[in-house]
């Protein structure tokens, strides 16, 4: 879609699935994405696996390499496949950019100090961080 001459930004919600991107993200947050936004280094986003173009995976886009972008999961100890498996991702397989993330109330949250503690931490923007870039960049 085209407005005012420049394609227009499409936004949509995503669940996260796995503890490749804990403690950014765990199993269960929703994250609200933007279609077609510039993607930086330190940006979360949301990609077509190389090898399995039917599933989208979701991973920090650490830096831009020939062949495309180097992307990895934020938690070191898990082994569910990034860059260092399938190497540098097209930039045509990379869907959007991760703004917010939300994390759903768990259904025993009955208390109001446990609702006011899942208030203050649900909703979460999600900015590049180029730090995070850096040291996975070290990995």
């Amino acid at each position: 879609m085209v407005e005012n001459g420049r394609p227009r930004k499409r936004f949509g919600v995503v669940e996260v699935t796995g503890a490749s991107m804990v403690p950014t993200l765990t199993n269960g947050d929703q994250v609200v994405v933007r279609y077609g936004a510039a993607v930086r280094p330190g940006d979360v986003v949301v990609l077509r696996h190389p090898f399995q173009q039917d599933l989208l995976v979701i991973k920090r886009a650490v830096e831009r390499r020939p062949g495309g972008w180097w992307v990895l999961g934020d938690n070191p100890y898990n082994q569910t496949g990034d860059s260092t498996v399938y190497g540098p991702v097209p930039g045509e397989l990379v869907l959007a950019t991760a703004v917010l993330r939300f994390r759903p109330r768990e259904e025993d949250q009955r208390s109001l100090r446990a609702r006011l503690s899942w208030a203050a931490s649900a909703l979460r923007p999600l900015r590049a961080d180029v730090s995070a870039s850096s040291r996975l960049r070290a990995r």
